[in-house]
């Protein structure tokens, strides 16, 4: 935690490289402790470098080692996913008794938005924030009318900011002029040890949810949200990933929405916490979203390269995904997902990175 010294904010004065046309920038945020690497290809966090209980510092979120791998980047490192993140079923919904019909990229259903989703367009870099406390970045993007076949134009608005707590807030404001379902997130995954560690089965997590909204053998939902007690999925109480993991067939691993308590309207609160014991490093994530996404890279398979010149295999970290439910347009007992025009599609997420010594 710093006494004394400011964030501070660093913008490449030229892009790194071009994508449709579009330039391309790397923007980097820092204080004592704490380095945070983001693109505007996907809005993506690219890397974040945190310090252990022994003062080093590594990389704690998979990413690439080459900027122009964001143009597809299928297991969506770092980057803001929608319009919907999350799979819809069918890739279709009905809203205002219109059926919707939706691109088709997971199958026959519709996952993170598309083909073309948020994660795969160059957002505009539309301010910098340089405050005595804090520093970030705000970018922003227009996702046409019939994009991806979701209906209304949507401006969106995201804005990273890390403080000098070593907090990494990340704020969403979305708004179009047609009624259509939204739901914004980021896909980072975390390793708390670094890459060169190992998988994080030795990882404890903790979630405050009681609850869970059960896949079927698809990973969609079924539309009933159970309890979590006598379950795998029961991190009320910190746990090892791996106590339970082997337990989970369908996905060979997580990849669960978790019914986060205390889901009162707009209250940011504590979602989890998830620790590594050899570097002490400690993670808290907190949100304003009714939903938490765990999934521990169950289809890592080994071929794609990091940063650090290290292959990411199996359970190689784990990507905590605040958000609404999956496939809510199609279970009307799920959170309500529809932005109307007029309204404001607001929601805030925090990163909070510690070490306990």
């Amino acid at each position: 935690m710093l006494d004394s010294n400011n964030a501070q904010l660093m913008v490449l004065s030229d892009p790194c490289g071009f994508h449709n046309g579009e330039p391309v920038y790397i923007i980097t945020i820092s204080n004592d402790d704490t380095v945070v690497e983001l693109t505007n290809l996907g809005a993506a966090i690219t890397a974040i470098f945190t310090t252990d209980r022994n003062g080093e510092g590594h990389n704690i979120v998979a990413g690439y080692g080459n900027i122009s791998l964001y143009e597809d980047n299928p297991h969506y490192f770092g980057c803001i996913l929608g319009r919907y993140a999350g799979r819809i079923a069918g890739s279709k919904f009905e809203l205002d008794g219109n059926v919707f019909s939706l691109s088709k990229n997971d199958g026959i259903n519709h996952l993170h938005g598309g083909f073309e989703g948020l994660n795969k367009k160059v957002w505009k870099i539309k301010s910098f924030i340089q405050e005595d406390t804090e520093a970030g970045v705000i970018m922003e993007y227009l996702s046409p009318d019939g994009d991806e076949g979701y209906p209304g134009n949507l401006w969106v608005t995201v804005k990273y900011i890390l403080d000098r707590d070593n907090k990494l807030k990340i704020i969403y404001d979305a708004e179009t002029d047609k009624n259509t379902p939204v739901n914004l997130s980021n896909h980072s995954y975390f390793n708390l040890g670094g890459f060169a560690s190992g998988d994080v089965l030795k990882h404890k997590l903790q979630i405050n949810a009681a609850a869970y909204t059960e896949n079927d053998e698809n990973d969609l939902p079924t539309g009933r949200i159970l309890p979590v007690k006598g379950t795998p999925t029961d991190f009320l109480s910190a746990k090892e990933i791996g106590t339970d993991i082997a337990s989970v067939t369908a996905s060979g691993g997580y990849n669960h929405n978790f019914v986060l308590n205390d889901c009162s309207p707009g209250k940011v609160r504590l979602a989890a916490t998830l620790s590594e014991a050899i570097s002490g490093r400690v993670l808290k994530v907190y949100t304003d979203r009714p939903g938490l996404q765990v999934y521990t890279a169950n289809g890592w398979q080994g071929d794609i390269i990091g940063p650090q010149g290290l292959a990411y295999h199996k359970h190689g970290a784990v990507a905590l995904e605040t958000q609404s439910f999956p496939d809510s347009p199609n279970h009307p007992g799920f959170s309500d997902t529809i932005l109307r025009p007029g309204q404001h599609m607001v929601s805030e997420t925090i990163y909070e990175f510690s070490v306990c010594k």
